[in-house]
C-alpha cells in the first residue's frame, strides 16, 4: 500500500516530517556512499495534529506549523513510509529548534 503525504493526518501533538537530504558530495567534489552519510535532523514539517492536553487537563498547542523546517532528535519518532521514501512521526517534545 502507497500512503501519499495528505492523506496522513497525525493525532494528539504528532508532528509529521519529511528528512531534508544531506549532501551526498563534499566540498571537494568527492561522491559519499550511503554508508558513509549521517541520519538528517533537519526536516520539513508537512502536518501538525491538533495539540494534546497536560496533566491538569490543559490545552497544549503544536508550536509549530506545516511548512516550517525544523531540527529534530537524532534517533527521535516513528519511521514511516510516505511515496516510498522515508519520513517522520515525532513527538512535538522531540523537536528541538525551528530553522528561519
Amino acid at each position: 500500500m502507497v500512503i501519499k503525504p495528505n492523506s496522513i493526518k497525525p493525532l494528539f501533538d504528532y508532528v509529521l516530517i519529511k528528512p531534508l537530504e544531506e549532501e551526498t558530495k563534499t566540498p571537494g567534489g568527492i561522491l559519499l556512499p550511503d554508508t558513509v552519510k549521517e541520519k538528517p535532523q533537519m526536516g520539513q514539517v508537512m502536518a501538525v495534529g491538533p495539540g494534546t492536553n497536560d496533566d491538569k487537563g490543559h490545552p497544549v498547542k503544536v508550536l509549530v506549523k506545516t511548512g516550517q523546517k525544523v531540527m529534530y532528535k537524532k534517533w527521535g519518532g516513528n519511521e514511516i513510509k510516505v511515496e516510498g521514501k522515508e519520513w517522520l512521526l515525532v513527538e512535538q517534545k522531540d523537536i528541538l529548534a525551528v530553522i528561519e
